[in-house]
Parts: structure tokens; C-alpha cells; sequence
């Protein structure tokens, strides 16, 4: 990136403007700090899980870390340069792709909570080398994939552009029109995340590598974390592969410089976790804009895009995930935190194409980690209508948990109830058999759309207040294992807490519902 006088020329800024005293730098703090390690037991079990994934297809180098609390635990394999028979270690830094996203989102946080950005402002204010176009196009609206700007173009996303500065980068884009009126359509686009990146630059007076440096990779005990310029590499940069017929096959050199914001930094495992525990113990950002960050997002018609700003979110089983992956020529990364549950996953491979194997992976530590082996309920399921109802019953038990645990014990705020007597009502004609029966596909569509705005969020409200309930009733632990147990366990011993406390009729669903219930348990 270049100093701040060539800066103000590239981004079009008005004669005269005059750059920003560049901010404070926040102390920095060890990504180590303060941590222990888990059990011999459990560490053999996360060892052996990820040995055992690792066998079932080729693979060069894997590096894992797992953060709960206090206690921490990484572990690194295979080989970070395949030709020379370098192994993968800690130390190795792996280039992050679109995890670059969620370092660019917390930057924004920083400059809105210091007043240097607004959220709802148009972008031009401080990018104004950026066309003016039918509609303007936010900040906010860019951290949630909702600006209607393309991702890429008829640029692939492992099309080399060459070394490209922040107007470069930004350029890349300006001609396109937006594809889609800001705030009707998620939109996926790394072109977006570049104009945040200069305004990131514009309202610091700081180059955005600088400023990661300065307030993100510092204050988070980044070390090893930069911007990816194959010219700053050093020999624990891991090299990159794709299959090909079953066979490694060394990837496309290709410079990101252009995608700068959007995918165009590298780190260490160390270093994701760091960044993790930074989030999660909001040394970043506060808590209240952590928990904006976490939210997912909606069109203008009430649909959640399952994206906040600079996170994807969604519930796992009742574990309120919010996480980022990356994938380019050389790496597959992928960033996830629980939270509510004070964890955090990190897995960075140097092989192509592995989002579903490192999502796997990550799915699988949770099941270790937090998950005990108590026996799931599973429904008997006798035709379509029963499916249809053991579905409502799993979102309303899935999202109810997961956003309790993001509420009571995280960052996040539950929506607001206009009544839950109703809200209990409502979900009950949802899942009534009869209805379901005369009208399937309409059901199904309800069904499925019932914990989004448009849906009056209904299952996250219902949920979540059973999810209270038990814990008040049961406590905290025993919430927890729900997530083994399964959502027929969930409502059973919500109804029984309800028999035993008294709970108002109105909260217990009505009778059709809980014998849904009977017929539905084994």
C-alpha cells in the first residue's frame, strides 16, 4: 500500500483534504497468554480424530487449534512443502484467503466505534474513486454481502491480477454496476470487502496493512500475521497443492495482492487462535459490536442470508457457530467460535478445495469436545407428516439453544417476543398434523422459514425460553447436553419442568403437540 500523500491522489480525495493523525496502537497482548492444556485423555482423543480424517483422502499439511476457556490445544501434521519433506508445525503460516474478511470486519468495528465510520453512510464518503451508481451502497451493507456488488467479475477467483495497490484493487470492480438493488439479495463478494479496505485506509490515515498490524494483529498476538506478499515469505510459509486425479500437484502461483481486504493476508495457526481468543474476549471490539458482528444479517423481505458482518453464523446442534472459511490457490483455512461456549477451532490445510474436509474435522472436535456420549433420542418416523413435524421440532430445539447459549452466556440479544402464550400458540398450529397433511409443500415452506424475520422469528423466541427454563430448572451442564440428546429429549424435559414448576398452560404447547410428542419418542 502506498504512504498517505500518493493515498489521498489514488482515492480521489479533494485537494487540501488533510490525512487523519493515525490512531493509537493497542498494547499487545501474547496469544499464549495465560492458557493450559486439556486432559492427556482428551488430547489423545483430538489427536486420533484428526489422524484418522487425515486417512481418508491424500493430504500435505494440517495444522489444528482448539481453544476452550483457558485451556488450548494445537496440533500440526503432514508437511508444509511436500518436495523438500518440510513438516507442517506451528510456527507454519498458511495463506488465510477470505478469513481476511473477518480481520477487515473487526478493523470497521474499531473505526465505527471511534466514530471514523459510519455504518449507514454511503461508501463514497470516504472511497469516493468509487462510481456513483443508481443506489448508494454502506459500510454495513458490505460487511453483510448485501451492496449488490459482484464478487469477482470476470475475474475467477484463482485468476492471477498481478501486484495491484489499493486503487488498483478497487478499480478492478468500478465499472461493474451493482447486480442487485443494497439490502435485497446476499451477494458473496470479495470486491466488496476491497472497498472496506480503503476505507479502512481513508479514515485511519494508516495503510490497511499497517492498520491490521497496528489494532488487529498486534493487540491479538498475531506475530506471524501479514499481508500474503510472496517477496516478505519465509521458509515456514507453507507451499500449496491441489488434487488432481488423486495426486498432489503444486498450485497456481497466484499474487492476491488485489483481493487485498477480501482474501490477501497469511498466518500462523498461532496466530488464529490468538485472534479467536481475542473475539471471544472482546479485546478487539466491545462486546455490544461483537454481538452486531455475530448476527446474521437479512434481505429487505425477512430472510436471513446466515451472515452477520465479516462472520457467518448458524446453530450446530444447539451451539451457536459463527465462523469464517477461506479457500484460494494454496490454502483452505477455516475460523470457528462457539461463542457461547467460549471456544474456538482454527484449521489451516495447504490443499485446495478442502471446505468440507476441514468442516468435518471442526464438527467432529466439537462432538470431542463438548458432547458427552449420552443416548440420543431419535424419532420413529412413520410417514412425511411425521418428518415434517420431527423437523419443527429439531429447528425450534437447534435455534432456541444455540441463541440462548449466544445470549446468556455470549455476546448476542435474543428478539424481541410480542407474547409467548401466542408465540407457543403459533408454533403448535405450525406443527399440527392436519395441517400439515391437506397442505405438505406450504407446511414444509412455513416450517422452514419460521425463525427468520419473516417468520416472526418464532422458533428462536419458543426456544430459547425453553432453553431457559431447563437451565434455570436443571442448570447449566445439564443444558449443555442437549446437544447429544437430541430435540425430542429437549421438549420432553421441558414439559416435565413445566409439570413440576407449574408453568402456565399457555407455555406448554397444547395437547395435540405433546401427543405428537408420545407418538414420535421411542
Amino acid at each position: 500500500m502506498k504512504a498517505w500523500p500518493l493515498l489521498l491522489l489514488l482515492l480521489g480525495l479533494p485537494a487540501g483534504a488533510s490525512p487523519r493523525v493515525p490512531l493509537c496502537e493497542r498494547p499487545v497482548v501474547p496469544a499464549r497468554a495465560s492458557t493450559r492444556p486439556f486432559s492427556e485423555e482428551l488430547e489423545r482423543a483430538l489427536d486420533a480424530f484428526v489422524r484418522a480424517e487425515l486417512q481418508r483422502e491424500p493430504h500435505a499439511g494440517l495444522a489444528v487449534g482448539v481453544l476452550r476457556g483457558d485451556q488450548r490445544w494445537v496440533g500440526a501434521y503432514g508437511q508444509r512443502d511436500v518436495a523438500q519433506g518440510l513438516p507442517a508445525t506451528p510456527r507454519t503460516t498458511w495463506r488465510m484467503a477470505s478469513l481476511t474478511k473477518s480481520f477487515t470486519a473487526v478493523a470497521v468495528m474499531q473505526l465505527v466505534e471511534r466514530g471514523l465510520l459510519d455504518l449507514d453512510a454511503d461508501i463514497r464518503t470516504w472511497v469516493p474513486s468509487w462510481p456513483e451508481r443508481r443506489w448508494p451502497v454502506t459500510p454495513r451493507q458490505l460487511l453483510g454481502h448485501l451492496g449488490g456488488v459482484t464478487n469477482y467479475g470476470r475475474l475467477g477467483p484463482s485468476q492471477d491480477t498481478g501486484p495491484l495497490d489499493t486503487a488498483g484493487a478497487v478499480a478492478l470492480v468500478a465499472g461493474y454496476e451493482l447486480e442487485a438493488e443494497p439490502g435485497t439479495r446476499f451477494l458473496y463478494s470479495t470486491w466488496a470487502y476491497n472497498l472496506l479496505g480503503a476505507a479502512i485506509e481513508a479514515a485511519s490515515g494508516q495503510s490497511y496493512g499497517e492498520y491490521l498490524q497496528a489494532h488487529v494483529f498486534g493487540p491479538a498476538g498475531m506475530v506471524h500475521a501479514a499481508l500474503d506478499d510472496r517477496r516478505t515469505r519465509d521458509e515456514h510459509h507453507a507451499a500449496g497443492y491441489r488434487l488432481r486425479d488423486g495426486r498432489l500437484v503444486p498450485s497456481k502461483k497466484v499474487d492476491v495482492s488485489g483481493r487485498f481486504a477480501g482474501g490477501g493476508t497469511r498466518a500462523s495457526i498461532e496466530d488464529l487462535l490468538g485472534f479467536g481468543k481475542s473475539l471471544l474476549d472482546y479485546r478487539l471490539v466491545s462486546r455490544e459490536s461483537t454481538g452486531e458482528m455475530q448476527r446474521s444479517m437479512s434481505t429487505r423481505d425477512g430472510r436471513l442470508t446466515d451472515y452477520g458482518m465479516g462472520f457467518a453464523t448458524w446453530p450446530l446442534r444447539g451451539h451457536y457457530v459463527v465462523a469464517h472459511s477461506g479457500a484460494q490457490p494454496e490454502t483452505s483455512t477455516l475460523l470457528l467460535l462457539l461463542p457461547g461456549e467460549d471456544v474456538a477451532l482454527a484449521l489451516t490445510s495447504n490443499v485446495e478445495g478442502q471446505a468440507a474436509p476441514l468442516k468435518r474435522i471442526a464438527y467432529g472436535l466439537i462432538a470431542r469436545l463438548l458432547e458427552g456420549e449420552e443416548h440420543r433420542l431419535n424419532a420413529r418416523l412413520r410417514d412425511s407428516v411425521d418428518a415434517l413435524v420431527n423437523e419443527g421440532l429439531g429447528r425450534v430445539f437447534g435455534y432456541g439453544l444455540a441463541y440462548h447459549h449466544w445470549a446468556a452466556h455470549g455476546p448476542g440479544t435474543l428478539p424481541e417476543a410480542a407474547g409467548l402464550p401466542e408465540a407457543f400458540a403459533r408454533v403448535t398450529r405450525l406443527l399440527d398434523r392436519a395441517t400439515i397433511a391437506r397442505e405438505p409443500a406450504a407446511a414444509r415452506a412455513r416450517i422452514l422459514a419460521a425463525h427468520e424475520p419473516r417468520g416472526d422469528e418464532l422458533f428462536i423466541q419458543v426456544g430459547a425460553h425453553m432453553a431457559r427454563t431447563l437451565e434455570e430448572a436443571l442448570g447449566a451442564e445439564q443444558l449443555r447436553g442437549y446437544s447429544s440428546r437430541g430435540p425430542l429429549a429437549f421438549f420432553n424435559d421441558y414439559l416435565a419442568v413445566c409439570e413440576s414448576r407449574g408453568c402456565p398452560e399457555t407455555l406448554r404447547f397444547d395437547e395435540s403437540l405433546r401427543a405428537e410428542l408420545r407418538r414420535l419418542t421411542p
